[in-house]
Parts: C-alpha cells; structure tokens; sequence
C-alpha cells in the first residue's frame, strides 16, 4: 500500500514500502549465494513495478542531481507529478517503447593542482529513475558473488574500511606494494565483455537489451551528439554497479592464479597489492597488466609502481590519504602504518575555502553567510578525513588559512 503526506505548497510525497523492495533484494541475494551458477531469466518485470520505480524515484529525489538533456529537473517533475510520471515509465517499460536518451556531458576539476578535468555523463532525471529500479533489482544478484577485498559503490563498504584493510595488511608485514591505477577506467570497459559478464547472472534477454540502450546511448556535449563505442558513463546510476561486475572479473582471476603474491584490495578502478617480497611486489605488477589487457583495460603508465614501505622513506596515495611506515616514538626499532591527506588532498581543500573566502566580493557579505556556506566544505573533508592520522595535517591546513 502506498500512503500520501502533504508536504506543503500543495505538494503530495508518495511514500512507497520500503519493505516490499527490501523483501524482494533479499529473496534474490539468497537465491544468487544459495546458487553461484543460477542464472535468473525473469527480471524485467520486477524493475517495471510500481514500489520498485517508486523506491527508485525516492532515492533520485534524495541524490538530487543536474538536469540531462532534456532540462526537466526534480522540481518540474514533482510539478507534473510523480505518480504520473512513474505511470509512464512504467507503461513504456512494459510496452517495451522505452528508449533512454543520451546524456549530458559535463567536466568537472580533479582534485589537486592540476589542469585534468574528469567527465561525467548526467543521464536525464527520468533515466536515472528507472537505472536506478535497475540496480536495485540486479545488485543483490551480484553481491552474492563480489569478493570481499572489493570495497567501492558496494553497499555497507566504504573507503575507510579499504584504508583498514591495508593498514593490517602492512603492520602484518607487507612492506611492498603494488600502487595501481586503471587508465580511464570508465570510459573503456568494452560493451560486449561487460554483457557477457553481466549474463552469467542474468538471461532475461529484456534487462540485456536495456543494458545495452545504456551503454550506447549517445553523449550530447557541445551540441554534437556521439555514439560511444566503449565505457559507460560515470555519472549514471547503474555506471558503478556495471564497472563493479567487470572489475569482479579481476578479483575472481587474482583470487584463483594470484592470492598467493599478496593481498589485492580495490576501490572501482584503484588498487593495491600489499606484499612481502620486493619478488612477489614485481610479479603481481605483471599479472595485473597482463590481466588487464586480457579484460581491455590498461594500467594508467605514470602512476603504477612498486613502492618500498619498509624504510619509511617511501609512500602512496589512495583514496585521498598517504600511506606509509612511521617509526613508533614509544617503542624504538618498530613501525607502524599510518595514514593522513595527501598533499593533492590538502591543495583541493584548501582551493574549495578559498573560493570561498578569496574573492573581494565576498567583503559585501555578512560573516554569517560566508560561514554558512564554508561549513558544508570543512564538514564534509573532516568527516572523511578524521580517520587515521590526521591531526597534524588538520593543524597545518588551519594555520595555512590564517596566515593567507
């Protein structure tokens, strides 16, 4: 059953039974970890249900997000009305006419001091509704198979617990790591490979064809609209469950050829090895670029490395902390791995607050409202970066803003 609530202005919130959309995710995650090898033939029908849409449409509501091509944002669409619109998508699932349009490509700034910018593809409002029924209806099939030294876009995963991960790997004695990156990871998964990866789960030859309409949907950028013949984009709302599929093919090959090198552990498209042997660091660096090519990838040739943690002198980046060896104060001859924000991290926090404050426009301002809307930026980075070993980086970024 549905329920209704005002919410004022005139405007009605459809509350849709979590419960149901749960009980259904359940059912299918424990026929999927009951069975590795089941294939499921009838799922289509389940991402066209009316509490699945609409339990979609409520987690796009609350993700908010830019409008696509076609300019209708979350606002017009409560406008127009959302039990209408769901009815649509809903119709047109069912009649098979749904056809998704292409997306929007914008660029944003990497962090750190640097002039890349990373591209993001932004679905129209709609279209993110029903991916979104989508891998609400296709996860729980997967997470019976994903291995658990996978940590990105997974649900009850976070970065932190891969940073943990690799703290006990190295205070446990894996000196040496393997420091990777996948060169546009995204944008080069190849469409055939992730589908036939995608239907040793699935055979309901409807989910793969709208699979397929998301993957070759056009990119509209500078008026120009392009037909990609690689990658999806990231920026959607099924993007990172479908990259997590094709990398479980990584971790399913390294756990069956490759575990005894070290320990892999990945977020999406970063990773690391964490092993003992300067040996076993060099030979997991070639299984990973061998690999890789066999599942159309490649490792990003400035950034994959071996680093020595033993000494202390070297370190890594990943997932915006440096990691490395520090000698204990209190214990002479041993050390401990510890972790804190790199410095890419610290120049990109330090850009957000001063775009902030910088501008001599913002002298107008009340300091109330110049520190209404700093709050969100300093909160944000602490709640990440409060883990670890953070403190002095915290205190020197703080005295870099006083002093400029």
């Amino acid at each position: 059953m549905r329920t209704m609530t005002e919410a004022g202005e005139g405007m009605t919130i459809v509350n849709y039974p979590k419960d149901k959309v749960r009980a259904l995710q359940r059912a299918l995650y424990m026929a999927a970890k009951g069975n590795s090898q089941r294939r499921f033939p009838a799922l289509y029908d389940r991402i066209s249900r009316p509490d699945v849409l609409g339990r979609a449409w409520e987690q796009v509501r609350q993700n908010r997000g830019a409008a696509g091509i076609d300019g209708e944002t979350i606002e017009a669409i409560e406008a127009y009305g959302v039990e209408r619109m769901l009815a649509e998508l809903s119709e047109r699932l069912e009649g098979k006419r749904y056809r998704p349009p292409a997306v929007r490509r914008v660029y944003i700034p990497k962090a750190g001091r640097t002039r890349e910018r990373r591209p993001l593809g932004i679905p129209a409002v709609r279209d993110r509704v029903v991916q979104t029924a989508c891998k609400l209806v296709l996860e729980p099939l997967f997470e019976a198979s994903f291995r658990p030294n996978s940590y990105g876009f997974r649900p009850k995963r976070s970065a932190h617990q891969a940073l943990e991960a690799i703290r006990r790997e190295v205070n446990a004695g894996g000196n040496w790591v393997v420091d990777g990156d996948v060169s546009d990871f995204f944008g080069s998964l190849d469409h055939e490979l992730l589908l036939r990866l995608i239907s040793r789960r699935v055979s309901d030859r409807r989910v793969l064809r709208l699979l397929r309409l998301w993957m070759r949907a056009g990119v509209l950028e500078d008026g120009i609209i392009s037909l990609p013949r690689s990658g999806v984009p990231q920026g959607g709302a099924i993007s990172p469950l479908l990259a997590n599929i094709n990398a479980h093919a990584l971790d399913a090959l390294w756990e069956r050829d490759a575990s005894h090198l070290g320990q892999l552990i990945r977020y999406v498209d970063d990773c690391v090895v964490v092993c003992r042997t300067k040996a076993q660091a060099q030979a997991a660096l070639r299984w990973l670029e061998g690999t890789l090519g066999r599942l159309k990838l490649h490792l990003h040739p400035d950034k994959a490395r071996v680093v020595n943690l033993e000494t202390g002198q070297e370190g890594f980046d990943f997932l915006g902390f440096h990691i490395r060896r520090v000698r204990s104060w209190r214990y002479p001859g041993l050390s401990y791995c510890q972790r804190w924000p790199s410095k890419r991290s610290m120049v990109a926090v330090r850009a957000r607050v001063k775009a902030v404050i910088g501008p001599r426009s913002q002298l107008s301002r009340s300091l109330t409202d110049v520190v209404t809307q700093l709050n969100p930026v300093l909160r944000g980075w602490g709640n990440y970066f409060r883990w670890g070993n953070s403190a002095r980086s915290s205190s020197r970024s703080t005295a870099t803003f006083m002093s400029d």
